[in-house]
């Protein structure tokens, strides 16, 4: 599938010129995308940490994404402010808005502003994050408070990623968070609702308990991801590596993502849960992979 072109998106003048910043002169400067997310110390705690304690540091991980040739990191705004500094130009930053602990349960699931754009704009940033929780029976709050985000990204020529994240006691009853159907529906709702870019979890079509009679049919992988990026559109897609798990499966799940026509990935603890070395070789493999997938 063709990805979307930067001319084909409608961005005003700041947020294509951030956009070409992070495609086209960091990463693989081939227009595909490499993030490095680092905002799981807040989301699941210091836990993420115990498979490699070196991550526990900022500055280790900071440092890791500049030597990988990422496309850009993410961080909370107390780390951006504390850690950034020491790299800042060298890597783009995705400063993420808002975000939660995962101690209450995700039955009403929202994620609570804590930096605003213009925190974005003074910390050099090149790109903003949010977690839209698609589902959840707070989605009119979450609604609101995006829809404030947007404009302010607008405004400030600031492009926004979209962390669309399935949540909910209904979700969970209609295959759960990462079924197809979840994922689909999620990227399809960061589209209308005017992300510039959106992050998704990779579709499990095997799970289709409770799901839409559409989706009860036999899928591979492979049209599931064709079909989530179909719902994108002209919304660039990144698919998420997730809970980490073996080199192989991950390699396959990127091969899929980029043959569908993502613009890319965003792996965090598949790449700095091992050791600096491992952690450098794997992200090689995948910085492989999208090259075979240039885009203007």
């Amino acid at each position: 599938m063709t990805r979307p072109q930067l001319a084909e998106l409608g961005l005003n003048t700041g947020k294509k010129a951030r956009l070409h910043r992070i495609l086209h002169e960091h990463g693989l400067r081939n227009g595909t995308a490499f993030f490095l997310p680092y905002d799981q110390g807040l989301e699941h705690g210091p836990r993420d940490f115990f498979a490699n304690p070196l991550s526990s540091d900022p500055r280790y991980i900071v440092k890791l994404a500049v030597e990988g040739g990422f496309n850009g990191i993410v961080l909370q705004v107390g780390l951006a402010e504390k850690f950034y500094w020491d790299y800042a130009g060298e890597i783009p930053l995705v400063l993420k808005l808002n975000g939660k602990t995962d101690i209450p349960s995700d039955e009403r699931a929202l994620s609570p502003l804590h930096a605003t754009v213009e925190d974005a704009v003074r910390l050099g940033a090149d790109a903003v994050g949010y977690t839209l929780y698609v589902g959840t029976p707070a989605q009119e709050r979450d609604f609101e408070q995006y829809q404030q985000v947007r404009a302010d990204a607008h405004r400030l020529g600031m492009p926004l990623v979209v962390w669309a994240y399935p949540r909910g006691s209904a979700i969970e009853g209609k295959g759960g968070k990462d079924s197809f159907y979840a994922v689909d529906y999620a990227a399809r709702t960061a589209a209308e609702l005017g992300a510039d870019v959106v992050k998704v979890n990779f579709p499990h079509p095997e799970k289709r308990t409770g799901v839409q009679p559409d989706y009860e049919a036999e899928f591979t992988s492979q049209q599931a991801i064709d079909a989530v990026v179909r719902s994108a559109n002209r919304t660039l897609l990144l698919v998420s590596g997730g809970t980490k798990a073996g080199d192989e499966a991950m390699l396959d799940k990127a091969r899929e993502s980029m043959e569908a026509g993502a613009t890319g990935l965003i792996f965090g603890r598949n790449v700095w849960q091992r050791e600096h070395d491992e952690s450098l070789r794997f992200v090689a493999s995948l910085r492989e992979i999208l090259a075979k997938y240039p885009s203007r």
